[in-house]
């Protein structure tokens, strides 16, 4: 059964990992992109498929995306602004684009009716949790303005459920890594900036003494618990997807091989990030595949993706943190 989908944020990382993953499927695909974060070239492969237009658009604008969503059956909402430090310096832009844009995406998804809304959430409103594995029933307490906005946009997805029966549904992710993950941001990604070190041939920075785990999950495999949701007869409900393992940041350093320099701990970053996947694996079907090993593997094996990336080192970092540190109270 082909669909006619739109998928926000398509042009970003885990977006365009959806986008390959649908037309390949057989489904029609309209990206709207505002490419504040999303890049162009991470569609290229597919860029000429006659399934798939792109339309920049920004997702805030309600009277400017509805006409897209004329004859739409599913819709995948993973537009959004990500990072915690530039969430901290620009809180009304995170809002307006996180929050506002998650409402007018539902609203123009409600008044299609569409069959089917996917919300790309964040493991980052567990804030630092209070057992591991983290469960979705687990307290929330976002500990920023990105994963205040993120928790957010999913109480506007569940309320247009609950309020005008959207048939939606809300994926929590832990730590997503694979090709083409972002770059930009203050500190970027983990995988970003250790990868663009290792091409200059600069050590790795890690935080802390580097035994802090997190829940890698590899992106086709999350593009599979996304495709699962929308296949799914599920509506009003959350999952967690994560690996449910965890690796520390000196066994990802181990695998990249390079020499190491530790900086200081960031406040208010979990020791650990683990999730519960029973929910998903039982009510879903869904279950990981790759390996970290594999995946360290194949993030080596794109490497040139990183080669322009911000190069981080430990002077840039603390100069960065300062000024991080000055928006806090």
């Amino acid at each position: 059964m082909t669909n006619n989908v739109i998928v926000t944020g398509g042009s970003g990382f885990i977006g365009s990992h959806l986008v390959e993953r649908l037309l390949a499927d057989g489904h029609t695909v309209r990206v709207l992109d505002n490419f504040s974060t999303g890049r162009l070239d991470n569609l290229s492969r597919v860029r000429n498929n006659s399934c798939l237009t792109i339309h920049e658009v920004d997702v805030a604008d309600y009277e400017a995306i509805q006409e897209f969503f004329a004859g739409v059956d599913w819709v995948f909402h993973l537009a959004a602004l990500a990072d915690i430090v530039p969430s901290i310096e620009h809180p009304l832009h995170y809002h307006r684009t996180n929050v506002d844009g998650t409402v007018a995406v539902v609203e123009a998804a409600r008044k299609s009716s569409v069959s089917r809304f996917v919300y790309v959430a964040s493991s980052s409103c567990y804030g630092i949790p209070d057992s591991y594995p983290t469960a979705e029933t687990d307290t929330i307490k976002p500990e920023y303005p990105y994963a205040l906005t993120k928790y957010l946009g999913e109480q506007i997805v569940l309320h247009w459920y609950k309020v005008y029966g959207l048939p939606a549904i809300s994926l929590r992710l832990f730590n997503v890594y694979g090709p083409r993950s972002r770059t930009s941001g203050t500190y970027g990604a983990v995988f970003g900036i250790f990868l663009a070190q290792k091409l200059a041939g600069n050590p790795f920075t890690v935080v802390g003494d580097g035994n802090q785990t997190r829940d890698f999950t590899f992106v086709t495999d999350v593009v599979d618990a996304i495709m699962c949701a929308a296949q799914s007869q599920h509506v009003g409900e959350v999952f967690n997807v994560g690996s449910g393992t965890s690796h520390s940041v000196n066994e990802l350093v181990e695998l990249l091989q390079g020499e190491v320099v530790y900086i200081p701990k960031r406040p208010s970053e979990p020791d650990v990030t683990l999730a519960d996947t029973m929910k998903i694996k039982s009510q879903l079907q869904w279950n990981p595949i790759v390996s970290f090993e594999q995946g360290v593997q194949i993030m080596l094996d794109n490497i040139d993706y990183w080669r322009n990336a911000p190069v981080w080192d430990d002077k840039s970092i603390a100069k960065a943190t300062k000024e991080w540190f000055s928006h806090l109270g």
